[in-house]
């Protein structure tokens, strides 16, 4: 009986955590194609790890004392869907470029999820999150530290800043443009659908005795985002930091921290590092990749994400630009093209366990349809060399 009832709960937590399941499965089989050792550890991102980690037990505190009060009393000041979803994805699409696109939808999401679900228009939330998705990805494309892929080629392609941005700045306005149109699309039956949403209700307020963890979480906030943009190499200082003052001021949040997610990128980094180390694979690719770099970055990302395709696709690539629109287009096809996308879900699941599949298929079909508009065009611009 007791075996029964643990099976069941085995079965019932892997149904619910797909993507933990799928990461999971992934990084065994990936063990066997390359064997564990010390350099496959040095290989996982833990840069990445640590940023994650201290930006989900922050923005709980974030949560929990409800620090957003200022941007939920704003997004309350829209009266119809259509601006308040214009506002909720151009504030990811531009945050994105600053503060990379993992990091605006893990503030923009739960946003989103709140203010509908105060303004009972919770049927818009998988649509609505679904462009924020592609906001995020195709917003911080402009930047250099928009994103872990563009960081990385930006550092190796030894091109300037305002090069970077010109080259990158059609796919990003382009896109801009058609996220317009994607959501007058969306609210097409009646353009003026109004939202009423309880200002009170949704903001709260703020409890004089928390003011110190206010103070201390929008420190850290700071610290982090300081952290990310000066790309510094003392990034395990401030995790230390983020971890010290959390300890003394609300200990409680590391108890709610999504634990679930951080597992699910370090199994799939366990993999992409598993696959890149491998002779074989590095072999094939040095022989396929040089002329056709856009679409294996495409493709090779809905295996292993974006970011390690971009670190494994470089050294055998002669068009940089290829390699780049590529890499910044790969993650509209599926959650895995981009890691940002994982996260995205994850939130989502977690406010509606329900819904997983739903997310899947909205995901996806406004993805697929926003992909097929513009891989062409970008694969067009990307014979526009950098240099």
């Amino acid at each position: 009986m007791l075996k029964e009832t643990l099976k069941q709960k085995i079965t019932g937590f892997l149904k619910k955590e797909a993507m933990l399941t799928i990461s999971v499965t992934a990084a065994v089989i990936a063990l066997f194609i390359t064997p564990p050792t010390t350099a496959l550890l040095s290989a996982i991102d833990w840069h990445t790890l640590g940023t994650l980690f201290m930006m989900l037990t922050v923005l709980e505190g974030f949560k929990q004392e409800n620090i957003f009060r200022p941007l939920i009393r704003l997004g309350t000041g829209f009266s119809t869907m259509v601006t308040l979803s214009l506002f909720l994805i151009f504030g990811v699409f531009f945050t994105s470029m600053f503060v990379t696109n993992d990091v605006s939808l893990i503030i923009f999401v739960p946003l989103t999820i709140l203010l509908f679900r105060n303004g009972e228009k919770d049927h818009f939330i998988l649509p609505v999150i679904s462009m924020e998705n592609i906001a995020a990805i195709r917003g911080s494309l402009l930047m250099p530290f928009g994103s872990p892929q563009n960081l990385f080629l930006y550092a190796q392609s030894g091109t300037g800043v305002l090069n970077f941005m010109l080259h990158m700045s059609p796919l990003c306005i382009s896109s801009a443009l058609l996220l317009v149109v994607f959501v007058f699309v969306l609210y097409r039956k009646n353009i003026k659908e109004s939202i009423q949403i309880d200002t009170e209700k949704a903001a709260g307020e703020w409890l004089p005795e928390a003011r110190i963890r206010r103070i201390a979480y929008l420190s850290l906030f700071i610290l982090i985002l300081l952290t990310i943009v000066t790309r510094t190499q003392y990034w395990p200082v401030t995790v230390l930091i983020v971890l010290l003052v959390t300890l003394i001021v609300d200990r409680k949040i590391f108890s709610r921290v999504d634990y679930v997610l951080l597992l699910t990128f370090f199994c799939f980094f366990i993999f992409s590092s598993s696959i890149a180390a491998n002779p074989d694979i590095a072999a094939i690719l040095k022989k396929a990749v040089a002329g056709h770099e856009y679409w294996w970055a495409i493709g090779l990302s809905q295996i292993i994400s974006n970011v390690p395709t971009s670190i494994v696709l470089y050294p055998f690539t002669e068009n940089f630009a290829a390699l780049i629109y590529g890499a910044d287009t790969a993650g509209l096809c599926s959650l895995i093209g981009s890691l940002a996308s994982v996260i995205n879900y994850r939130i989502s699941v977690r406010e509606y366990p329900e819904n997983g599949k739903d997310f899947i298929k909205t995901f996806t079909l406004i993805s697929w349809v926003f992909f097929a508009i513009v891989v062409i065009p970008g694969w067009l611009l990307s014979h526009w060399a950098f240099f």
